[in-house]
């Protein structure tokens, strides 16, 4: 005979119910936790080095200028005044451009995206800083914040490249005239102009893409007027080296790379010059390279100076007043030079103004 299985009773049937009971329980409890963690981030962030939960930063203060309120309402009022004249300078550049047909030609084309490039420079940045001198305390989201940083990163890669077109454009125009119609045609100015916008943008979305792989836990509080890449990595809680490493190497090909194209072009220019029979000739073509050096020197000069440059010779408090040039001023003076400096603009200036006394006066 053979042995009699032992029987399973009703009370380890109940055991084995209850346990699994409570195992489904636990399962749905994790992944309740795991969905609310998912959902919260980027508020809440686990990080495994240090084996806890830290709030992320979800808005920043812009800390600009802090300095007596006097002192703020001035320079609010002078700023404004730099980004009205801004505004109003561009605007006449882009107006005359688009209304003159004798300005239809490639530089003055490029010298149109340049204006478009320095209003987004001012729309970009000055606002905020208007709002933040009458308001200090006033916050930034963090979206707005990287958002801010990759325009002005774009704006400020696609005027470097921008200035290399112009610089090669006056080069064909002044070292080889004969053939400056065949070289510089409509379609390979659109082509270097969408080069140029293209290439800015992507290299400013490398820059942002780096920055958001990065944890801000705190302190909230950039010591700048506006979200200015250098700043924002100040505040990250890792180590920020990839980062570094990237500004340099788009500081070598985007400033000092472009900037010897520019001194190349300038010095077969300058040549050229030299060799021009005609006094006349000679004083037109200075007076159109010369109105673009003086942009080219402004830009480049103060972008070297805050990028390149040692940190150690240059206080925070001064670095603000290089962006504050680089960012407000140098696009406030870009159409003044062409403006002052190029018998073109001028004419195209005086036509549109006779024009418009000659229709009031009939």
């Amino acid at each position: 005979m053979g042995v009699p299985l032992p029987k399973k009773s009703k009370n380890n049937n109940n055991n084995n119910k209850l346990i699994n009971f409570k195992k489904a329980v636990f399962i749905k409890e994790g992944l309740d936790v795991f969905k609310s963690s998912v959902l919260s981030y980027p508020f809440y962030v686990f990080h495994s080095e240090m084996g806890e939960n830290q709030t992320m930063v979800t808005e920043f203060i812009l800390l600009g200028f802090p300095l007596n309120p006097r002192i703020q309402l001035f320079l609010f009022g002078l700023f404004f005044l730099c980004y009205a004249f801004t505004l109003l300078g561009n605007g006449v550049i882009l107006g005359l451009i688009s209304l003159d047909s004798r300005l239809h030609t490639p530089m003055y084309f490029f010298l149109s995206h340049l204006a478009i490039v320095d209003v987004a420079y001012a729309c970009n940045t000055v606002p905020q800083m208007l709002i933040n001198l009458l308001s200090p305390t006033k916050p930034i989201s963090f979206t707005g914040c990287m958002t801010q940083t990759f325009l002005f990163l774009s704006f400020a890669h696609t005027e470097c490249l921008l200035l290399v077109v112009m610089s090669y454009d006056r080069y064909v125009a002044i070292c080889h005239p004969l053939r400056y119609s065949a070289i510089m045609s409509w379609r390979l100015c659109f082509i270097l102009v969408v080069t140029s916008w293209a290439c800015g943008s992507l290299l400013a979305l490398v820059h942002v893409v780096l920055i958001l792989r990065l944890p801000f836990c705190g302190p909230r509080e950039i010591n700048h007027f506006f979200c200015e890449i250098l700043a924002v990595l100040k505040l990250a809680c890792a180590d920020t080296w990839l980062n570094q490493v990237v500004i340099f190497a788009a500081c070598m090909f985007i400033l000092v790379g472009p900037l010897c194209l520019v001194l190349v072009s300038y010095t077969h220019i300058l040549f050229a010059i030299l060799g021009i029979q005609s006094g006349e000739g000679r004083r037109k073509a200075f007076s159109t390279c010369s109105s673009h050096l003086c942009v080219v020197g402004l830009f480049f000069g103060s972008a070297i100076v805050m990028y390149i440059a040692p940190n150690s010779h240059h206080p925070q408090e001064q670095q603000k007043v290089l962006f504050l040039f680089y960012s407000l001023f140098n696009p406030m003076l870009n159409p003044l030079i062409y403006s002052l400096r190029n018998a073109e603009v001028k004419g195209a200036l005086r036509r549109a103004v006779f024009k418009e006394r000659h229709f009031q006066l009939e």
